[in-house]
């Protein structure tokens, strides 16, 4: 027999009942805190605008004042703009209601797109780092005084918009991504503001190629956590922060377990986290009242949302006993 209890913002209660395997299966599926979808829609929109125009007008400076720390910022700017719009499809895209053949929705997209935003910023940071190298070699001329007017102008477009994405940046991986490139822009666009003064007072040449390699740095640097997590997350990798052996100890504590195996956790999107596990309780009834409790267990003490769990009399060997450490 097995009882099927989900719960999340498309559907209500519901119940059913059909045939399983030898065992007891309950699943319960929450939401974690507050999402994107929700509450950021107008952040992402705004950002959008902001930033997209403040890239025009950096790139048009920067081309025309022959400034490639302007150019690099407003590349990595230019990246920031569709990092945004990635994630707003992604939170709009986990929206959805699951499909049969998209069973758990889309939710997934919001890692893809984490995992994209990460990658393009590397790809951007090469560019400018290539480019920077060679400015170092064959210094040019550049604008100190328009590279200091339009970064400073960029300090403010970036911390606005990071200001939108604070509240909820410990929650989701897309809003983290967001807040972090956005706070990281208002530091660099800083930079350029006592480089462009460095220029204009010392006319060091190399100060600009030597702070775009230095704006390179700072995105590698913020990025690099990024692009770990999002591709742990897209191998279906343990989330941050789930203690896997503590789970596994949990589990093995219910009364009557007394083998947890198959246990396997993952992240269904940036901000929900899915558990399957097999536990072994010879003799013991079916008891819908021990299951709650421990999804209800999972999900207070460990943000685990969607919990399967598939209950075992141990009287056959279970042919999955061996395809995950619990």
């Amino acid at each position: 027999m097995s009882h099927d209890h989900d719960q999340d913002h498309h559907h209500g209660h519901d119940h059913h009942d059909h045939g399983g395997h030898g065992g007891h299966a309950h699943g319960h599926h929450h939401h974690h805190h507050s999402h994107a979808p929700a509450d950021f829609g107008r952040a992402f929109a705004i950002g959008i605008a902001l930033n997209g125009a403040y890239v025009i007008g950096e790139a048009a400076y920067g081309f025309f004042g022959n400034s490639l720390a302007l150019l690099a910022d407003a590349g990595h700017n230019a990246g920031d703009v569709v990092s945004l719009g990635l994630a707003w499809l992604a939170a709009w895209l986990s929206k959805l209601a699951p499909s049969s053949r998209y069973t758990y929705g889309l939710r997934s997209s919001s890692i893809l797109a984490a995992l994209s935003n990460a990658i393009l910023l590397a790809l951007v940071t090469g560019g400018i780092a290539w480019e920077a190298v060679l400015r170092l070699m064959h210094p040019q001329a550049s604008a100190g005084v328009t590279m200091m007017v339009v970064a400073a102008v960029g300090i403010g477009v970036n911390a606005i918009t990071a200001l939108m994405f604070a509240s909820g940046r410990a929650d989701d991986l897309n809003v983290r991504s967001a807040f972090q490139h956005m706070a990281s822009d208002a530091l660099v666009a800083l930079g350029v503001v006592v480089t462009g003064a460095a220029v204009y007072f010392t006319h060091w040449l190399w100060l600009d190629p030597a702070i775009s390699l230095v704006i390179g740095g700072v995105i590698v640097w913020g990025t690099w956590s990024l692009l770990r997590e999002a591709l742990a997350l897209a191998l279906a990798g343990v989330p941050p922060g789930v203690d896997q052996g503590g789970v596994a100890e949990y589990l093995a504590g219910l009364p009557g377990v007394i083998e947890v195996h198959d246990l396997h956790i993952w992240g269904m999107s940036t901000t929900e986290t899915a558990l399957t596990a097999h536990l072994v309780r010879p003799g013991a009834a079916l008891d819908d009242g021990l299951l709650t409790e421990a999804c209800g267990e999972l999900k207070r003490r460990f943000s685990i949302h969607h919990s399967t769990l598939q209950i075992e009399c141990g009287e056959a060997p279970c042919e999955l006993a061996d395809h995950a450490a619990a």
